[in-house]
């Protein structure tokens, strides 16, 4: 199973952008889905997660602005990225985990923000 990450780019201060992540089959046992982000020399940082149940949660820097959701019909994993600030700016990569401790990740993304 791959995962592929989808929608970044560079985006002017207050835009917004829709990141995607799709899996390329089917993973058994998905217990939460999520989004983090890496910038050069620093470790990556949950920015959101959506559990099976539908539970949510979001670092808070991003709260408010950011919208993870699932499409469960197309195992996808939307992020949606709004109000978006210079800080914001990193590779986002997804993640699925399950129930038995496995973990999948996709290949990252590059989100760019200009002041």
């Amino acid at each position: 199973v791959q995962l592929q990450a989808s929608g970044g780019g560079l985006v002017q201060a207050g835009g917004s952008l829709r990141l995607s992540c799709a899996a390329s089959g089917s993973i058994f046992g998905i217990s939460s889905t999520a989004w983090y982000r890496q910038v050069p020399g620093k470790q990556r940082d949950l920015v959101a997660e959506i559990t099976s149940g539908g539970s949510t949660r979001y670092a808070d820097s991003v709260k408010g602005r950011f919208t993870i959701s699932r499409d469960n019909a197309k195992n996808t994993v939307p992020l949606q990225m709004a109000s978006l600030k210079p800080e914001d700016t990193g590779v986002y990569y997804c993640k699925f985990a399950t129930r038995f401790g496995s973990a999948y990740w996709g290949q990252g993304t590059q989100v760019t923000v200009s002041s």
